[in-house]
């Protein structure tokens, strides 16, 4: 295969696909530049873009743009041709996280996901919404934790004790983040502001959603400033399903395919209809992340909680337009 194939209009649709994958305070620290000769895209992170209270060390950006990577390997397959995925392929390079090279047929290999993902794409969203407290059927959560499994990670669904300890830490970590100046400044910064011209990073009013009425889910309060008559109180499901994401070990190329699986596993949610939002606080403090596992050391590292339902739709965030992202020239519509 040669550049030449690569026109405009799939490459964009491909890039469209990466940046609409979820990123912390939708922050997006990405970018992509393409290399005609061997038709590969690398990612690279967008250090101008991290949350130094909120991710100090950089595990939350590398899991966003693990995400950006999956979405682009699933467009990359749906545009007829296998990915070819490589983390941290410069060592001397840091802030080269990872390439896909376009290869071959699709067809003739196995993609690795379900056919259907690349239409999630366009449908997920965070839902910070209550959900219905219907469960979730077996089969469901097995596909989730099998999404989970063929990218590295574990999905785990803990009792109902262990749940509640976890939704106990989550609840810890929300109210140390209000309480920190430095992180609630940090965090207020990426909320537009009502009135304002929208923004394509940050994110909108609408996508905040209401406080738990009965305080049991750590809903984060973006704003970090509890004022009734800016985040309204709802009762949410009594009985929250939440899904532990786990890697064996937490290197820098662990973070990377802990993204992957975690956007694996929130597009066959979405094909299965579910709705999902992210619980990222007790990721945020070491000691409650440790803390996160019932034997810390030995059960994995905690990456992400994940809440999983039925209920409402989570409205759209905004995302940079593709010329904002990609460091190279587009090749023009009729190839090369």
């Amino acid at each position: 295969m040669d550049s030449a194939t690569l026109d405009a209009s799939t490459l964009e649709a491909c890039i469209s696909a990466a940046v609409a994958a979820p990123s912390i305070y939708n922050t997006q620290p990405w970018r992509y530049r393409l290399d005609p000769d061997t038709v590969t895209l690398q990612i690279r992170a967008a250090p101008e873009r991290g949350l130094r209270q909120a991710d100090p060390t950089g595990r939350a950006l590398h899991l966003s743009v693990g995400a950006s990577v999956f979405n682009l390997r699933v467009a990359v397959a749906h545009f007829g041709w296998s990915p070819v995925t490589r983390l941290l392929p410069s060592p001397g390079d840091s802030g080269l996280l990872a390439t896909v090279r376009l290869t071959g047929a699709a067809s003739r290999r196995p993609t690795g996901h379900r056919a259907d993902l690349y239409a999630a794409i366009w449908r997920r969203h965070s839902s910070r919404f209550p959900f219905s407290g219907r469960p979730l059927p077996s089969h469901v959560r097995n596909e989730l934790a099998e999404a989970a499994r063929v990218e590295g990670g574990l999905l785990s669904f803990p009792s109902a004790d262990e749940t509640a300890r976890v939704l106990g830490l989550a609840q810890e970590a929300e109210h140390r983040n209000r309480n920190d100046p430095d992180r609630g400044a940090e965090s207020r910064r990426w909320v537009q502001r009502d009135g304002h011209e929208p923004a394509a990073l940050g994110l909108p009013q609408t996508a905040l959603g209401p406080q738990d009425a009965h305080e049991r889910l750590a809903m984060r309060d973006f704003t970090a400033q509890r004022h009734p008559e800016r985040l309204i109180a709802q009762p949410f499901e009594p009985d929250p399903v939440i899904a532990m994401l786990t890697t064996e070990h937490d290197r820098r190329s662990d973070w990377l395919r802990a993204g992957q699986a975690l956007e694996h596993v929130l597009l066959v949610a979405t094909a299965q209809r579910l709705r999902a939002s992210l619980l990222h606080q007790p990721m945020e403090w070491p000691d409650l992340r440790r803390s996160l596992s019932p034997m810390p050391g030995h059960n994995g590292h905690a990456q992400m909680l994940v809440r999983l339902g039925y209920g409402p739709a989570g409205p759209a965030t905004p995302r940079r337009a593709v010329d904002k992202v990609i460091d190279a020239g587009l090749p023009n519509r009729q190839g090369g």
